[in-house]
C-alpha cells in the first residue's frame, strides 16, 4: 500500500503561484507513476500532470507551460509547481500513485484562484 499526504494548497490571486507537495509512504522508485489530478466544482476529476518511475512527464494541455511536476527521490515527495494561475485552475487537487496496478489517492488540497 501507499499513503499519500498532500500540502500546499490555498487562496491565491490570478497570475500568482503555488507549489503543492505530496509525500509518499514508500520509495517513489517502487511506484509506477505519481501524478496530480484535480476536480473543479461540479466537474469530474481530471489529470493535471504525471511523472513515471523513469522520469517521463505528461501534462494536460490546459496547464502546459504553466505547471511543472517534479520529484525529490530522497524525500519520497512529488511536487506540482503552479505558475500563472487562472480562475479556472480552482479545484481540489489530489495526489495519485499507481502501485502494483492499484490507484492510491491523497486526501486532496483546495486551490482557489481569485480573479
Amino acid at each position: 500500500q501507499v499513503q499519500l499526504v498532500e500540502s500546499g494548497g490555498g487562496l491565491v490571486q490570478a497570475g500568482g503561484r503555488l507549489r503543492l507537495s505530496c509525500a509518499a509512504s514508500r520509495s517513489i522508485f517502487d511506484i509506477n507513476s505519481m501524478g496530480w489530478y484535480r476536480q473543479p466544482p461540479g466537474k469530474q476529476r481530471e489529470l493535471v500532470a504525471a511523472i513515471a518511475r523513469g522520469g517521463t512527464t505528461n501534462y494536460a494541455d490546459s496547464v502546459k507551460g504553466r505547471f511543472t511536476i517534479s520529484r525529490d527521490i530522497a524525500k519520497n515527495t512529488v511536487y506540482l509547481q503552479m505558475n500563472s494561475l487562472k480562475a479556472e485552475d480552482t479545484a481540489v487537487y489530489y495526489c495519485n500513485a499507481v502501485y502494483i496496478g492499484d490507484n492510491y489517492w491523497g486526501q486532496g488540497t483546495q486551490v482557489t484562484v481569485s480573479s
